[in-house]
């Protein structure tokens, strides 16, 4: 695809990245192909490459207008479109570019503005959520229906393993999963203690930055970062193997700190380390170490999120795992498309979101599995708000059947 920058646009950072990108697009289309908005919505300006073209005129004739905007705010970010592009286009980095131009020259409405004000605020504080959630026990029935949906009920932690091993990695609590089930974290530490590592939990940390980074809010989002890199920096130099991510949709963005802070005056060097040691929880959890001598094996549907499949690139990885646990991971029809939480998305965009909850829940229930497994809070959040089944998050699966065993020995499917 030609560009035609104006040489102010052409000199700039962006401009350079821009055109770089664009110029790879062949028009082709097989992007719109898999597209979660594109799929609901069935318009061209609603997909990858019509969002591309919206970019590019934009940065062409320097003035964005509100189409640019409200376009870009249907992408869910779930990088489908890069996993399935022969060209390699890095739609995700130009999708950055053109949020940040058209949040400098398209202003919201006030009320809208106030809003996502709002929700970046109680998001990224893990404190302020669980007091929200809290609070939206008693509020709920005044609230409007795609709010007034309760949560999982919270889950208690459980024991965590005493820090007793030499192979030492580390754990962010976050924001949300922190305040919704903590139990995630440390069967993750449970888990891995029995493998010979143990996961230290790093306090001080908060939220990583995905949320205001997907909101066009780039300062606040690198506050966040430089702030959990400072957090882990004492453990990292004392020779902390990795940074193990126990949600997708946050290993994403820890794994990008990197490119994010390339040009960060006090934190680039130290970004490209963090970003080096990052590791999704399926690349240290030990498949070996995880076989179960069962009975039959348990039928397992896995709704692979987005963020792990495209953003990270790592599809097959926790069905390893899962297999060598004794189950039988059943096929889902669709399995590339998302379900529709994608952050903040199911709250600013709730139709598309609806819809494709709805798509994804009838693909799941049609694979008849036992359990419903997933790698991510926001899924598991979004699925099981929408649907009837539970859905938990894998490493609770595996850290209850590596018990069972243990003490029960061979067990049976559950």
């Amino acid at each position: 695809m030609q560009t035609y920058f104006p040489a102010t646009t052409r000199d700039s950072a962006d401009g350079r990245l821009a055109d770089e990108i664009i110029r790879k697009c062949v028009h082709c289309g097989f992007c719109n192909v898999t597209c979660p908005s594109y799929q609901i919505v069935g318009n061209e300006l609603d997909g990858p490459r019509g969002r591309i073209y919206l970019i590019k005129r934009a940065l062409e004739e320097g003035r964005p207008g509100a189409a640019l905007r409200d376009h870009l705010d249907t992408c869910l970010t779930c990088r489908n479109c890069e996993t399935t592009c022969p060209a390699g286009v890095r739609y995700g980095e130009l999708l950055e570019v053109g949020r940040r131009v058209a949040h400098q020259q398209v202003p919201r409405p006030a009320r809208e503005r106030v809003r996502r004000w709002a929700w970046r605020q109680v998001l990224t504080r893990r404190r302020l959520f669980a007091a929200a959630e809290a609070a939206g026990g008693l509020l709920r029935p005044l609230l409007p229906r795609r709010l007034s949906r309760p949560l999982p009920p919270v889950r208690a932690a459980g024991a965590w393993p005493a820090a007793r091993h030499a192979r030492r990695m580390l754990v962010l609590p976050g924001c949300v999963q922190g305040a919704l089930d903590a139990s995630i974290d440390a069967a993750a530490a449970r888990v891995l203690d029995r493998q010979g590592v143990s996961l230290v939990p790093v306090t001080t940390s908060g939220c990583c930055g995905a949320i205001d980074l997907h909101l066009a809010q780039e300062e606040a989002a690198r506050r966040h970062m430089r702030r959990t890199i400072d957090a882990c920096w004492p453990d990292i130099e004392n020779g902390a193997e990795a940074i193990v991510s126990t949600a997708s949709g946050c290993g994403v963005t820890l794994k990008e700190y990197g490119r994010l802070l390339a040009d960060d005056p006090t934190h680039a060097a130290k970004a490209a380390r963090f970003s080096a040691l990052v590791r999704d929880l399926s690349e240290v959890v030990d498949p070996q170490g995880a076989g179960v001598s069962c009975g039959p094996a348990t039928r397992v549907v896995f709704h692979s999120p987005c963020t792990l499949q495209h953003g990270q690139s790592l599809s097959g990885r926790t069905e390893a795992v899962l297999t060598a646990a004794g189950a039988e991971v059943l096929p889902v029809v669709e399995p590339h498309l998302c379900c529709g939480a994608a952050g903040t998305y199911a709250i600013l965009q709730p139709e598309i979101s609806e819809g494709l909850a709805r798509r994804k829940l009838a693909h799941l229930d049609a694979a008849r599995g036992d359990v419903w497994l997933t790698a991510n809070i926001g899924c598991q959040v979004h699925l099981q708000g929408h649907g009837e089944r539970p859905v938990r998050h894998w490493i609770n699966w595996l850290d209850e059947r590596l018990a069972q065993a243990a003490h029960t020995g061979p067990v049976g499917p559950r």
